[in-house]
């Protein structure tokens, strides 16, 4: 099975240290090491960008009403 590369522009799913922490993220760019530099709607509702490792990036689930 070939392994899920996200690239920038494409929504990926990001999976915290727990596994209970799961929310859709943006790509923005590709970063140096392994990171990515995403944006997800922070816990006041506004914008925020994060680096995160590749590891935690997977490809999201099926749109059922795409």
């Amino acid at each position: 099975m070939p392994t899920w590369i996200p690239t920038p522009g494409n929504i990926a799913a990001y999976i915290g240290r727990t596994g209970s922490s799961r929310r859709n993220m943006l790509v923005v760019a590709e970063a140096v090491g392994g990171r990515f530099v995403v944006e997800a709607i922070g816990r006041k509702g506004i914008v925020v960008r994060l680096t995160v490792k590749r590891d935690s990036l997977k490809e999201p689930q099926p749109d059922l009403f795409a």
